[in-house]
């Protein structure tokens, strides 16, 4: 019988193993769950501040702009075309090298995902 009891035993001592190593990686998985919803909150948020008064200064710079270019061409219309045309050829910019930036973006996600 003291074969068997040895198995017993053994058999115990792997089941409270595995059922301590179920535990740790479900807690581990929890942490690794809260840690990226946090940092994904934390970085829309920044994005939502920072990127609302950015646009409200490009706004007021955009129409600065067009104004002052409007009075060196001695015509309003002008300066806002020319600062249209830019704003349009930023545009087709970003479009053309829109798969460096999602290489960019894919590139940095990753590193905090897998870290």
């Amino acid at each position: 019988m003291s074969i068997f009891e040895n198995f017993k035993d053994s058999a115990d001592k792997g089941t409270d193993a595995s059922k301590q190593f179920v535990s740790k990686t479900f807690e581990h998985t929890k942490l690794k769950a809260f840690q990226l919803t946090a940092l994904t909150l934390s970085v829309i948020v920044k994005l939502f501040i920072i990127g609302s008064l950015a646009i409200l200064g490009f706004i007021f710079l955009a129409f600065s702009s067009a104004i002052a270019i409007g009075e060196y061409l001695e015509n309003i219309a002008f300066g806002y075309l020319i600062v249209g045309l830019v704003f349009l050829t930023i545009s087709i910019l970003i479009y053309l090298f829109r798969k460096y930036f999602d290489r960019k973006v894919i590139t940095s996600l990753s590193k905090i995902f897998f870290d």
